[in-house]
């Protein structure tokens, strides 16, 4: 890159970093909690729907065990629990680039998670984590990206921490209270290790992005 250009990718960097709801470099320390206004109709009429319970939510004693053993234990780094439609999706390290989908029933069986998802301790899937970007980062076609993209990814890596594990056990525990919320409760359910964030869309279709590291201060904030 000429220093001509590297002004103009100092803005572009800087650019992208800034228009992203969560960016490359993920939340920046002021960020705690980013909210998302979903469609004004349905936040006006969530308290006339009626609520029925959800597939989860009829195992859910059953499933919030495997769920923290699928984060701590198992290849697991993002998982997705859907109380509308009864899926879990998950992503693994074993396998980065897909996405598989399971019935909550069926991973409510402890035999079910041990047969479809092999076990890792959580410090050497944190360091599989590093060793796949680092193999990215020397990848041709990495490097083949413009630099201000480069040094995007360069910087999240630089500065990146995995979730506490300690966090994991507190975040699902939560999602009961949270599913018991009148009117506005929890529909579905994202935790990311990797990004250490916690996405979560409310039955007024508003979404909440908030820092998992800070997730008990939101609680503590916005439960009654």
């Amino acid at each position: 890159m000429n220093e001509t250009a590297a002004p103009q990718d100092e803005n572009l960097e800087e650019q992208i970093l800034k228009e992203s709801i969560v960016s490359a470099a993920g939340l920046s320390s002021d960020q705690i909690q980013i909210g998302i206004k979903g469609d004004p109709s349905l936040r006006e009429s969530a308290p006339l729907r009626q609520r029925y319970a959800s597939p989860v939510d009829t195992v859910f004693d059953e499933l919030e065990p495997n769920l923290e053993e699928l984060l701590l234990n198992r290849g697991v780094y993002q998982l997705f629990v859907g109380f509308n439609s009864g899926e879990i999706r998950t992503n693994s390290v074993f396998d980065p680039l897909r996405v598989e989908i399971h019935e909550a029933a069926k991973l409510a069986d402890p035999a079910y998670v041990d047969r479809q998802f092999p076990k890792i301790a959580y410090e050497d899937k944190i360091a599989l984590m590093r060793e796949l970007y680092t193999t990215l980062r020397a990848s041709k076609q990495y490097n083949s990206m413009p630099k201000y993209w480069q040094n995007i990814l360069n910087r999240r890596s630089e500065n990146w921490k995995p979730l506490e594990p300690e966090n994991i056990p507190h975040i699902l525990s939560t999602v009961r209270a949270l599913r018991d919320v009148q009117e506005y409760y929890l529909r579905n359910i994202t935790i990311s290790i990797v990004q250490g964030i916690v996405r979560m869309q409310f039955n007024c279709d508003g979404t909440q992005i908030i820092d998992a590291h800070n997730f008990r201060n939101f609680l503590e904030e916005n439960l009654p």
